[in-house]
């Protein structure tokens, strides 16, 4: 067989500029671009539910009503009728929801649509959403965080003086709380 000649750098550099052997990779197109449509549709058909409830439950119904209750689902029934709100309710706060539940209504419909809930369904139970205790509960007792070993020392040389043993642990006890809990603009 006949040895080619291999064509130089400069030689294959225009070659490749010439001709191309395989087409330009193109940048898949953006999911949300084909997502978009079928959300759509889902939303329209099924609704925003209850996450985009949650999500603004104190704007809705107000901060004295979101501290008592918490949105579960909305439920749409077949046949085009109106859905149910199931809300969680702490306590014996209930009969105020109840007594309330027109204006709840009001309130999500005018956020979700007209006719997304024309019912309202009041769970007793704890609520979940709310790193706080529901109202007539005493609140979890978690032990502080301790403090610093130098704020330490000197809460105790500031309460030397004092004359009784009582009153030198009243007086760092009392320093302690004002260190971990600083009065408002100090």
């Amino acid at each position: 067989m006949p040895s080619r000649k291999l064509p130089t750098a400069a030689e294959a550099a225009e070659i490749l500029t010439r001709r191309r052997t395989r087409p330009a990779r193109r940048a898949p197109p953006p999911a949300g671009r084909s997502l978009a449509p079928l959300l759509k549709s889902l939303d329209a058909r099924f609704g925003q539910g209850p996450a985009a409830l949650q999500a603004r439950w104190a704007e809705i119904v107000g901060a004295d009503l979101a501290r008592r209750t918490e949105p579960v689902r909305v439920s749409s029934p077949r046949g085009g009728a109106q859905g149910v709100l199931e809300i969680r309710v702490a306590g014996p706060s209930a009969t105020l929801i109840q007594h309330r539940s027109a204006e709840i209504l009001d309130r999500v419909n005018l956020f979700l649509g007209t006719g997304a809930a024309g019912r309202l369904r009041v769970v007793q139970g704890p609520l979940r959403g709310t790193g706080s205790s529901p109202p007539g509960q005493a609140p979890s007792r978690r032990r502080p965080p301790p403090l610093d070993a130098a704020v330490e020392a000197a809460l105790a040389e500031a309460a030397e003086p004092a004359r009784s043993e009582r009153l030198k642990r009243a007086l760092v006890s009392l320093g302690r709380s004002v260190h971990r809990n600083p009065p408002p603009g100090a």
